[in-house]
């Protein structure tokens, strides 16, 4: 396998990329990105009627608009829920809004402002023209907290994975990250479907998959690292979506021991391993979008509650859509 794989790279041409182009393509990128915003929210916020049957308490200072936009920006920006709070101070200048940091945060959990940030990431889909997608997969983890980097402290928990961990170091690995899985369109380069799980990148990668079957987009292919690379994996993605192409690199301890499904993809990698791996490769923009979304709104969670985190999720992957929306 890797005598296959020195091969395949001595093989591939890699262009230099032209960073003045590249600047120019991500600066009209973000451009339509912000001319489009409020015309989106708008149209997703429009086409939803909300009815309450509660009529105890104050009414909401903002509107469902004003506290998505609100939301998205604050966490474009990366400012706590406190500090967050303080320029609205300022933004009363000119809007006469003054809130808490209280009410920010609990943007985060407001039902009216998550079915508007849904239906945001339907019509970003739509306006792309998404429907029929060849799809890459692939799980992170996000800190709870500044003290630790996701990155680092998982490398030194593959170090130590034979040895015994007791039940409290995993209870404080569970309060340190949480996992994210996210499913990228090759061709957009958009995030289809997410989700997060304090428990295992496995939940996280059903509760994406079932957001899939949702949305009601087809998925072709789809790619995956070797956590995947069972029949667990193979049987559940056959069955939820028909004529699926799975790609995956099989473990050394691989059998073929299994349904006609599984006998395939063992059959196309053996046959053929240098094509299998260059589509196969292409998961690489997976890791590469993580790469931009880190580098754009951060690799901390500022939230601790498991709502707010799926919301604080949504808004990373909003923000990367619309950045390639243009």
């Amino acid at each position: 396998m890797d005598d296959i794989i020195v091969q395949y790279k001595e093989e591939k041409q890699t262009t230099k990329r032209n960073w003045r182009t590249y600047e120019q393509r991500v600066a009209e990128r973000l451009k339509t990105a912000f001319r489009e915003l409020k015309p989106l929210i708008h149209e997703a916020a429009s086409t939803i009627t909300f009815v309450s049957g509660e009529t105890r308490g104050a009414k909401p200072t903002l509107t469902v608009e004003q506290r998505t936009i609100a939301l998205l920006i604050k966490h474009i920006i990366g400012k706590s829920n406190r500090n967050m709070s303080s320029m609205f101070t300022i933004f009363s200048l000119l809007s006469d809004i003054d809130i808490s940091y209280k009410t920010v945060e609990r943007f985060y959990s407001d039902p009216e402002v998550i079915a508007v940030l849904y239906n945001l990431h339907i019509l970003i889909l739509k306006k792309k023209d998404v429907k029929d997608i060849d799809g890459s997969g692939d799980g992170t983890g996000l800190s709870l907290t500044v003290k630790v980097n996701y990155s680092a402290h998982a490398q030194k928990l593959k170090d130590k994975i034979k040895n015994i961990e007791t039940q409290s170091k995993k209870e404080y690995k569970k309060k340190l990250f949480v996992y994210s899985f996210k499913l990228l369109d090759l061709k957009s380069r958009m995030y289809i479907g997410l989700g997060t799980s304090f428990k295992s990148e496995k939940e996280a990668f059903l509760k994406t998959m079932k957001m899939i079957e949702k949305i009601n987009i087809k998925l072709s292919s789809i790619r995956l690292d070797r956590y995947y690379s069972c029949q667990e994996y193979v049987k559940l993605l056959r069955e939820r979506f028909v004529d699926v192409k799975i790609t995956i690199i099989p473990k050394s301890n691989v059998t073929i021991k299994g349904d006609w499904e599984w006998k395939r993809i063992l059959y196309d990698f053996v046959t053929d391993p240098v094509t299998y791996i260059e589509d196969y490769f292409q998961r690489n923009q997976s890791e590469s979008s993580y790469s931009e979304d880190k580098k754009r709104t951060g690799w901390q969670v500022g939230q601790k509650r498991e709502d707010r985190i799926d919301t604080a999720d949504m808004l990373t992957s909003l923000w990367h859509n619309l950045s390639w929306l243009g």
